[in-house]
């Protein structure tokens, strides 16, 4: 988009928020770059220019703004709604990849070399994977430098600097402020923990609907894993470092998260992880004027516009829950879970309580009796295969894989059949097309609402919500009663 200067001019002019992350302004009479909504008079269209990432901005010299504070805008709906090189690479920047393993590991995780993966992204961003991972660390360090009274040293390293050095001049270079400056603008109120514990705000597109979002995750949530307490939906991560805990509470204009962690390190791969969890950088309006399109629909959409895709921080542990959720309740699954997870996961402190494990991984999971899984055998293959899979890397699943790859993989294994495949496109790849026709769910609601119920006839109507068929399941699922689409009490 930023390459239409007009459109671009117009969405500055209005302020529209909703396109904060497509594209960053850049001011060539002070040398600055905002997000589009930023509240300040818009500058003269020819004084414009455009870029598509924070990174691109500051390669060519521009530092962010103070007012609208443009590194904390909501990512772009791109990254998750395609399935590309470049957006497969934006994925695992975002998650850390470059900081822990360098453009190599980057490359290596896509099956590219470096040189075509630098130049997608040098072509489409205006920044290669170095320069985009160092803007994501500048974010970082901001967050620690604001939010906590650690010192400058142990906010460097935390940040993912090697140099105590470096990090001043990246923080001077894109905030125009030392370090300390940066802590001084801070509010006072800004909590100074220094034991791990962090207060953010999570930034979305407006509207969200958190009622199915919330509601999913506190309906199927895994006991000793998650748990729904005093209005936040709480659970344990397991990171490349160390191990922590957030709880997320829906707020009217962001998402309050409390995140607690065992090596500050991770802090960059929790948020990502948390974000795309809750979908935070989807673009509803473009999904919802889609879906608006079928008369049958628009009602449901008109209701309660903004509704996200409950999605997941650990991809091979939803695979794992799908399995054990085929042809059982809810309630039932839950159970399964809930014993392989103290059986086999590994324990944790929750300073609050509640939590006591991570998920089980799945090299624990592979070494498992097949004996003493209480399911039936055909699915006990089922579950033995995957974990198999996933322990020994035949299977990978991460926010790097190919979608179209992954299917065809995983209905190759014995017992996963489309409905189990789609779900796990949907919650764990992050596919916004995945659709499940068969669902009893769905075709429940198909015909009350006046849809063809058969796979075949509703598939056929689908089409015309594609690309967003996932979002269409989430209203869908919306006309019934069960937890799933209610925030607790």
């Amino acid at each position: 988009m930023y390459t239409e200067t007009e459109r671009c001019v117009r969405a500055v002019r209005s302020k529209d928020a909703r396109f904060d992350g497509w594209f960053f302004t850049a001011v060539l009479t002070t040398r600055i770059y905002c997000r589009p909504s930023c509240p300040v008079v818009p500058p003269k269209p020819e004084n414009m220019t455009f870029h598509p990432s924070a990174a691109a901005c500051q390669q060519a010299g521009f530092r962010a703004c103070k007012r609208c504070r443009p590194d904390t805008s909501p990512g772009s709906p791109e990254w998750n709604q395609r399935a590309d090189l470049v957006a497969r690479a934006m994925r695992l920047i975002a998650d850390g990849v470059v900081d822990r393993e360098g453009v190599p590991g980057l490359a290596a995780r896509l099956g590219y070399s470096t040189r075509q993966i630098e130049r997608q992204l040098l072509a489409e961003l205006g920044a290669g994977p170095l320069a985009l991972a160092r803007a994501q660390r500048a974010q970082t360090a901001r967050i620690l430098i604001e939010t906590t009274a650690l010192p400058m040293a142990d906010i460097a390293f935390a940040s993912g600097f090697s140099a105590i050095r470096t990090f001043n001049d990246t923080v001077r270079e894109v905030f125009a402020l030392a370090p300390s400056d940066l802590r001084a603008r801070a509010p006072r109120s800004a909590p100074g923990d220094t034991r791990g514990v962090l207060s953010l705000r999570l930034p979305f597109r407006a509207p969200l609907n958190p009622d199915n979002l919330f509601g999913h995750l506190a309906a199927t949530a895994v006991p000793g894993v998650e748990e729904w307490r005093d209005g936040a939906y709480r659970r344990t991560l397991r990171l490349p470092y160390g191990h922590g805990i957030v709880a997320l509470t829906p707020r009217p204009d962001h998402i309050a998260c409390r995140l607690t962690l065992s090596d500050l390190r991770d802090l960059t791969v929790a948020i990502s992880r948390c974000r795309r969890m809750l979908d935070l950088d989807a673009d509803p309006v473009a999904i919802d004027d889609q879906l608006r399109t079928d008369p049958l629909l628009a009602p449901l959409v008109d209701k309660a516009p903004g509704r996200r895709v409950p999605r997941t921080v650990d991809e091979a542990e939803f695979a794992v829950r799908a399995v054990l959720g085929q042809q059982v309740s809810t309630a039932a699954a839950r159970t399964h879970a809930g014993r392989l997870v103290t059986a086999h996961g590994e324990p944790v402190d929750d300073p609050e309580g509640g939590l006591t494990h991570l998920f089980p991984t799945s090299e624990a999971l592979a070494a498992v009796d097949p004996d003493s899984l209480a399911m039936p055998r055909t699915r006990r293959a089922t579950f033995t295969t995957l974990v198999s899979q996933l322990a020994d890397g035949s299977l990978q699943l991460g926010v790097e894989s190919d979608w179209s790859q992954t299917r065809a993989r995983l209905l190759g294994l014995p017992g996963f059949g489309p409905w189990t495949v789609d779900v796990i496109a949907m919650r764990s790849l992050g596919d916004p097309d995945a659709f499940l026709p068969t669902d009893l769910g769905i075709r429940r609601a198909a015909q009350e609402l006046g849809l063809p119920s058969t796979p075949a006839a509703l598939t056929a109507r689908a089409a015309a919500w594609r690309p967003w068929r996932a979002y269409a399941v989430q209203y869908l699922w919306a006309t019934d009663s069960h937890p799933i689409n209610f925030i607790p009490a």
